[in-house]
């Protein structure tokens, strides 16, 4: 059976399912990247198409150690800051402590994804 590639839409990585995967996957159903810990939702599953829905990145924050969600709707409510390096960060705030926790995201120089 074929693989279906999906860019993940967070860091870029490619992550591959064969068309055993996919048919163990029905709507509703999560897919994590193993590069980011981004998680996606199946929103379309039908022969030809497939379609994934971003929910949210996974992180633990630094003060409290509990793992949480980063959803679109926290980083698009989240101002943006410069770390000690210069690079933009996000700053969203942890749901258990509210504690600012800064998250900046790499993308994959395009001769690496996949491999």
């Amino acid at each position: 059976m074929a693989i279906l590639e999906i860019d993940c839409p967070v860091c870029g990585e490619v992550l591959e399912l064969t068309g055993e995967d996919r048919s163990e996957l029905e709507v509703g159903d999560a897919i994590v990247c193993e590069n980011c810990n981004a998680e996606m939702e199946v929103v379309r599953n039908e022969g030809q198409d497939f379609e994934v829905e971003l929910l949210g990145i996974l992180t633990t924050c630094p003060n409290c150690h509990q793992e949480f969600d980063v959803t679109e709707e926290m980083l698009a409510a989240a101002p943006t800051v410069q770390d000690g390096s210069g690079q933009e960060t996000s700053l969203v705030r942890c749901p258990h402590c509210q504690a600012g926790v800064e998250l900046s995201f790499e993308e994959q120089p395009e001769d690496q994804l996949g491999t």
